[in-house]
Formats: structure tokens, C-alpha cells, sequence
């Protein structure tokens, strides 16, 4: 008997000692669904159940392999039972909460896949701690659908840490805002006017379109889309498009753009194409009372006088002219200094034929007294 002790004692002193709280590393023996042993050098075998394993509560057969090694935090010994029961989950999370700890004081930029897209806000998983960001710090703009985000990796910071409430807040926006202020900074340090530039169409308006510059914003009116006419830039331009552009001018931190390059100004060979005396033609634009607004070239009107219309008293182009209609008259003025031209349809009509004279008609008493 005295030896089986001895033999028994010398196999319980071959095996180390493990208490509640300790840090084991143990290797996987058998693993079931909701189970897996672990051989960790004591003479009873971890158990890990599923619940133990992680939060969301995995067929085990699915994570684990015979033979995987992985470290595991001891949560029970009950020798009279034989049984060990360590937990994995636990232990990454106080992994996590000691690496989400160190980034909040030290404003530290973690990234993190988005785990979850909840109504209020998405989840990051950081070792598996959960990080929740909520939608009004996800981004800089207000963002309607987050499920673009989900399974994605994004950068973010700790803005509020407090795991006993379980109180764990990542803040994505400040950076996003950060990031920006350096951006527009760098920008701005580099463009002058005159400056031709790249960047994309971030948003179309009535009166314009907003162009990222990578950096700042910029706008292109609606009058310098072209240097035509544009009626609408929603039908010119889309989000975006990549354009090229010319800064116009920079007042604070405002910045106006351009597409009305000078070297395509098409009256620098007006004067040329649209000398006095040319026959042109071109297409109306608009009316008004008073005459009729011709477009010769895209940037290019003339002014169609309702006096000139037509040798026939006409009261309003209107009566006789409709929008896009294409016409043919004759450059009868040319102010280059103010970019304007005078056209004139009528001179262009023939003179109207003189009205015949009625032939003499002579009565008898005439035509007897002619006879005398």
C-alpha cells in the first residue's frame, strides 16, 4: 500500500501545480461542438466549452484542431472531480482591454474590422473586445446606411474607456476631421491662382458643382462650367466625374474654380470669324422685347435687334423667332472690347419691288380734244 502511495504521490509531484487565475498554455486533445479537452501539463485535462471559447458561441469543430496550441486562463480546479475548466475568451479579453487601455492614454489610431452593424452605431472587435462606435462618430457627414462598413477595416480612436460599465467607445470621426484640417493645411500652402488642378465632383447643385481637391472643396459655379451656356449641372456633371480645372481664386478658405480656360476663350478669334460684313449663323438662345440673343459659338452671343428682324414692322421677336431656332444674318457691329455683336436679318431681304403706276385712263371728250 505504502508503495502504491508512494507511486501515486511521485505522479502527482511529475505534474505542476496550477490554482484559479493562472495563465496556462494548453494544446488541444479532442474537440467536440460545444467542447475541447486541452492537455495542460496538470494531471486533469482542461475543459473548454463553447460559451468559453467566445461570444459567439461557435461550433468549437469549426475553430479548433487537434493539436492547436493556445493560452488559456485556469477559472476552476476541483481535484475531487478531476476536472479543469479554463476559459479563452476571458483571457483575450483582458488581452483586449489592456491594448484598448494603453491606446485611450496614449491616443493611439487602432484598426479594427467592423464586426456589426447595430440601428445606433457598428462594433470593432480588438482582440476580441468589443469597441462600439456610435453613428455620430463613425464619420464627419451624416451617415445613413453603416452597412457599407461591415466587414471592412477602418481606423478609429478610444474616446471613452471604462470596462467595468462595459463602456468601451471608439470615436472614427476626429480623426477623419483631423486628417482633413492637415490635408486643406498641405493644400493650401501649394495652390495659387492660375493654378491648374485635378480633382473629382463630390456633389452637384442648381447653381454648381463642389469638387474634392484632395484637401478642400472647391466650387464651380454654374457660370464658370462653360464657356457656353449651361442650363443645368445636373445634366453636365456627376459625383464623381474627374475633372481638371483651373483655380480661380482662393479668398479664407474658400475656393473658387473654373472650366473657362483662357486659351479656349473663343473671343480671341472672334474678331476674325465675325467680322462686319460676315454672313454667320447660329442658333437663338433667348428673347427678350427688344431683340433676340444669338448664339454663334458656345461663349459667343450676338444681339439680334427686334429693329432688324425683318424689313415688315415686327413687335416682339417672339412673333416670329422661337428658341433653338437656327437662322442666317449679318454681322452689322463689332465691339471687341465689350464683347458685343450686332446682327440684322432684314438686310439680308430683298429691296421689295416698287408698286406698278396705274396706266392713264382718258374719257371721250379727251381723247377728242387730244385728237384737236
Amino acid at each position: 500500500m505504502s508503495e502504491e502511495q508512494s507511486f501515486d504521490e511521485m505522479l502527482d509531484n511529475s505534474f505542476k501545480t496550477i490554482h484559479s487565475g493562472e495563465v496556462v498554455e494548453g494544446t488541444v486533445l479532442d474537440v467536440k461542438p460545444d467542447v475541447a479537452y486541452l492537455n495542460i501539463g496538470y494531471k486533469s485535462d482542461g475543459t473548454l466549452t463553447r460559451e468559453e471559447y467566445s461570444n459567439d458561441n461557435a461550433d468549437l469543430t469549426t475553430k479548433l484542431n487537434v493539436g492547436d496550441k493556445l493560452e488559456v486562463k485556469i477559472l476552476k480546479v476541483n481535484d475531487s472531480e478531476g476536472q479543469v475548466t479554463v476559459t479563452y475568451k476571458r483571457l483575450a479579453q483582458e488581452k483586449g482591454n489592456k491594448r484598448i487601455e494603453d491606446a485611450f492614454l496614449n491616443g493611439e489610431v487602432l484598426k479594427a474590422v467592423v464586426s456589426q452593424v447595430l440601428k445606433g452605431g457598428m462594433t470593432v472587435l480588438v482582440e476580441d473586445t468589443r469597441v462600439f462606435i456610435p453613428a455620430s462618430l463613425v464619420s464627419d457627414v451624416y451617415e445613413k446606411d453603416l452597412t457599407k462598413y461591415e466587414g471592412k477595416e477602418i481606423e478609429f480612436r478610444i474616446s471613452e474607456f471604462n470596462p467595468k460599465r462595459r463602456r468601451i467607445i471608439g470615436d472614427r470621426k476626429s480623426l477623419i476631421v483631423e486628417r482633413k484640417k492637415e490635408a486643406a493645411k498641405e493644400l493650401f500652402s501649394r495652390i495659387q491662382i492660375g493654378d491648374v488642378v485635378e480633382g473629382t465632383v463630390k456633389n452637384v447643385t442648381d447653381f454648381g458643382a463642389f469638387v474634392d481637391l484632395g484637401g478642400a472643396d472647391g466650387l464651380l459655379h454654374i457660370s464658370e462650367m462653360s464657356w457656353g451656356r449651361v442650363e443645368n449641372p445636373h445634366k453636365n456633371f456627376q459625383n464623381g466625374d474627374q475633372l481638371t480645372v483651373m483655380i480661380k481664386d482662393i479668398k479664407d478658405d474658400k475656393i473658387a474654380l473654373s472650366l473657362k480656360f483662357p486659351d479656349e476663350n473663343p473671343w480671341i478669334q472672334a474678331a476674325n470669324t465675325f467680322a462686319i460684313g460676315s454672313i454667320v449663323r447660329g442658333r437663338v438662345a433667348r428673347m427678350t422685347d427688344f431683340g433676340a440673343f444669338v448664339e454663334l459659338l458656345p461663349g459667343v452671343d450676338a444681339l439680334l435687334h427686334v429693329s432688324q428682324i425683318s424689313r415688315n414692322h415686327v413687335d416682339k421677336p417672339s412673333d416670329v423667332l422661337s428658341v433653338g431656332q437656327e437662322i442666317e444674318a449679318k454681322v452689322v457691329d463689332f465691339n471687341a472690347e465689350d464683347k458685343k455683336i450686332s446682327l440684322s436679318m432684314k438686310v439680308l431681304e430683298n429691296e421689295p419691288a416698287p408698286e406698278p403706276q396705274a396706266e392713264p385712263v382718258f374719257t371721250d371728250s379727251e381723247d377728242s380734244e387730244e385728237q384737236n
